[in-house]
């Protein structure tokens, strides 16, 4: 099975799950993700971002923790699944969106006020806000901007019944990544915004 399919696979098994407890949002997984993946095309982003945009939060999906009073640390293992199939250009925004949010917390005053519940109860888990040198040291990582960008996407795709595009209109996005081919057709319904 090659990096693709056990990425559809693992949309398949968990997608529809809902976050619970402290950790409970108003979509599934595979809708956060879609979500996601939709504002990054909105936003023209490149072809890498918006594969990162789908991607960012898989980690959820392996091993999972189960227990929302600590830090699941789900953008460590989705870079490890990721690493040996993407370009940093994918990889590393998902392994620092949740430093991202750290970040804008630290840097955006009006950041803290926009996130869910949920966000607000992970954030406290994943560290808080980030200290002066830390926004200092993540600003200067590669991708950080990405990872920013990602951030604010994250956060506003949790939107009840938003259409979408299905993981069938992503997947050969992820394949030219997979394969190193570029994609045989243009994107031409960016986001599909007629879904």
């Amino acid at each position: 099975m090659d990096a693709i399919d056990q990425i559809e696979q693992l949309f398949e098994r968990h997608g529809s799950q809902l976050y619970e407890g402290q950790l409970r949002e108003s979509v599934s997984a595979l809708e956060h993700s879609l979500q996601t993946a939709q504002l990054a095309e909105w936003a023209q982003a490149d072809h890498a971002l918006v594969a990162a945009a789908l991607l960012h939060d898989i980690g959820h999906f392996i091993d999972p923790v189960g227990d929302d009073q600590v830090d699941d640390e789900h953008e460590r293992r989705a870079a490890a699944l990721l690493a040996s199939s993407f370009p940093p250009a994918v990889v590393e925004p998902v392994r620092l969106h949740v430093q991202a949010k750290r970040y804008l917390v630290a840097t955006d005053a009006k950041y803290l006020a926009g996130l869910s519940s949920a966000s607000v109860h992970s954030l406290a888990l994943q560290g808080g806000p980030m200290s002066a040198d830390e926004c200092r040291r993540f600003e200067a990582t590669p991708y950080a901007e990405d990872a920013v960008l990602l951030r604010r996407w994250d956060d506003s795709a949790k939107a009840p019944g938003r259409k979408t595009p299905s993981l069938a209109y992503y997947l050969p996005l992820l394949r030219e990544f997979h394969t190193g081919a570029a994609l045989k057709a243009p994107r031409t319904v960016v986001g599909s915004l007629d879904v």
